[in-house]
């Protein structure tokens, strides 16, 4: 569902989360979102806050990968996850008042739990990961 033209246009070291497979799934969750809320009459705030929380996973990811810090890329990972925790509650909570059905709420969830598994898996084997030094590139060479 990307459009790889402008995923692999203009290629830096600051734009290379665009490889991460967990920034790809955090785009498409907030794609799957946003598509579901605009077809649904909810309050505008409600909508809102479950967009804001969504589009927080991917923008996380982007911006700890783009720190270029083992332990900063962890902390905004975790940051990612918990923003994903809260989306997963808020997305709970309309399901359980009936503006979305459980198929819809199936989907979402299936989406959110493969995302955070490997969010998970990723920080995991970034604490374990050896490294020589607490950044991972100090040369900014692509």
């Amino acid at each position: 569902m990307h459009d790889e033209e402008f995923i692999n246009r203009n290629k830096n070291i600051n734009r290379s989360f665009r490889k991460l497979e967990v920034w790809r799934l955090a785009i498409e969750l907030f794609r799957y979102e946003f598509e579901l809320l605009s077809d649904i009459k909810i309050d505008l705030k409600l909508k809102s806050q479950i967009l804001d929380s969504s589009f927080s996973v991917h923008s996380n990811i982007a911006e700890g990968h783009s720190r270029r810090s083992k332990k900063e890329l962890v902390r905004f990972i975790e940051i990612a996850l918990s923003s994903l925790a809260e989306n997963y509650s808020q997305m709970y909570a309309i399901f359980t008042t009936g503006i979305i059905d459980k198929d819809i709420f199936d989907r979402y969830d299936d989406k959110c739990f493969e995302l955070e598994n490997k969010l998970i898996k990723f920080i995991k084997s970034l604490i374990n990961k050896s490294m020589s030094d607490e950044d991972w590139r100090t040369d900014y060479n692509y």
